[in-house]
């Protein structure tokens, strides 16, 4: 008896699960059928399902407003989107759509705040959150917000000379923040992060700069965990911390209104994912009231900046198997039609893990494998899942007229934003079609070509090369 692939997937997996169904041997995304979108656009093509992006704020904020009420917390929750995770239009429009507000990261995202606000798809009442090192010209625009009338503008202080450099450029009233410092994992390269005030500093820093200027409001303390939302020892023991210093800080700053658990939650990067959001939420929501009520201090706001979580799971990248390779006894390469390190860089930069599926030949016997992408570069493969950091997928039979498809899932978040989507990339290797998908209002798929695949053209112009005789005679 041959064990196909997907005896293997159905013996070590809940398959089908959210997101993945099989009909006919071909694998559907979300409903979607992925070998409609092969036959019509070919491959490679990158996919965003923009209806992920909505039903994954839906569930956190349902989760949160459930946990306030068993609760019964006092605060209200607030859902920011971390515009830095993916910064397409159709994206942040999706989000805005249920009613998210927004984090910064960077002067030209303030750029971007105006252009919404021009378009009609946010009012002045939006909350904006200004994280990251603050740049003079950082500083101005984030005022220049404040002039326009976005009086919930917050810039998060990084670092207290940033508090300096802000009250330097403007005598308008301004509401704060203050982000704190947290202790990084022992593995870390560094024992404190680089980013926000050293909670030792926080009190002493508000009493001296903040609480006797009338035209400073502090509203907000912030915490990050790089890592994001676990349930953990570290975690638990940063998060348990920064309640602390909130409560210390609360009986000084009257005005103080709001905690930020910067950090977000997980996303699903293999098929034996398991992590019990209701659980995580609860908990959040009853250390928070306990640490207030025995501080006996009112509860605050409850703000999250979900940007992974919100958009990762939206992403796809979809390839063909050009040939296989036999290297020696043990190692057999699928070589695809685009390369890894271009089109999902943190696979290889940081060893980040997707969900990895092949889209059809799911009765065909499995092999193991490794992925090498078009590049002539090393580092361009991946052969890390979870099945014992191997990759099995269908073995390619001789004679088949079909090629093995194969879809690296849940890429919707930063990958775009690091690789330089439609800049130079690696090799010359061009940037691959983009495909949006939407719902209508009854339901069906629509979906249109957001862009083509990056051109030889196009490329050269950005090398200096759109005029190649004057290039090559100057």
């Amino acid at each position: 008896m041959i064990n196909s692939y997907f005896d293997l997937i159905d013996q070590t997996y809940y398959f089908p699960q959210e997101g993945f169904d099989l009909r006919n041997e071909w694998l559907y995304f979300n409903g979607l059928s992925l070998q409609y979108l092969i036959e019509k656009y070919k491959t490679p093509f990158r996919l965003t399902y923009l209806p992920k992006v909505g039903s994954q704020i839906k569930k956190a904020k349902n989760l949160f407003n459930r946990a306030i009420r068993l609760s019964d917390y006092k605060g209200k929750y607030y859902y920011c989107y971390c515009t830095k995770c993916c910064h397409f239009s159709h994206v942040i429009k999706e989000a805005l759509n249920h009613g998210v507000h927004l984090e910064t990261s960077s002067s030209f995202d303030i750029d971007l705040i105006f252009k919404l606000f021009e378009a009609g798809l946010i009012d002045q009442n939006i909350i904006l959150i200004h994280n990251g090192y603050k740049t003079d010209d950082y500083l101005r625009k984030i005022i220049k917000l404040n002039e326009a009338g976005f009086y919930n503008s917050v810039p998060v202080l990084d670092s207290m000379q940033e508090l300096d450099r802000l009250i330097a450029l403007t005598d308008r009233k301004l509401k704060v923040g203050i982000r704190m410092a947290i202790n990084e994992e022992s593995s870390s390269a560094y024992y404190t992060s680089r980013l926000g005030i050293r909670s030792s500093e926080i009190i002493d820093f508000y009493k001296s700069k903040i609480q006797d200027n009338p035209n400073l409001e502090l509203k907000m303390l912030h915490f990050f965990v790089d890592s994001g939302i676990r349930d953990d020892i570290y975690y638990w023991g940063e998060f348990k911390r920064a309640l602390q210093i909130y409560a210390d800080l609360k009986k000084q700053a009257p005005s103080l209104r709001a905690i930020n658990m910067g950090g977000g939650l997980p996303i699903r990067n293999n098929l034996s994912f398991n992590f019990d959001y209701d659980y995580m939420i609860r908990e959040i929501v009853r250390n928070i009231k306990d640490v207030c009520v025995d501080a006996g201090i009112e509860e605050p706001d409850i703000f999250t900046e979900f940007g992974k979580y919100t958009v990762g799971e939206s992403g796809a990248v979809i390839f063909s198997v050009l040939e296989q390779k036999q290297q020696n006894d043990n190692e057999l390469w699928y070589m695809i039609d685009n390369s890894l390190m271009n089109t999902i860089p943190d696979s290889w930069s940081i060893y980040e893990k997707f969900i990895l599926l092949p889209i059809n030949k799911w009765n065909n016997e499995y092999t193991r494998v490794n992925i090498g992408g078009l590049s002539c570069d090393h580092s361009d493969y991946y052969n890390s899942e979870d099945l014992d950091q191997e990759i099995y997928l269908p073995v390619n039979r001789p004679g088949d007229k079909e090629p093995l498809y194969l879809g690296f899932f849940h890429t919707g978040a930063y990958q775009d934003a690091i690789s330089g989507y439609g800049g130079i990339k690696h090799c010359l290797i061009p940037s691959p079609r983009h495909i949006v998908v939407q719902q209508d209002s009854k339901g069906n798929f629509v979906e249109h070509v957001y862009r083509e695949e990056q051109t030889v053209d196009h490329m050269l112009h950005i090398l200096g090369y759109s005029d190649s005789n004057k290039v090559l005679n100057k």
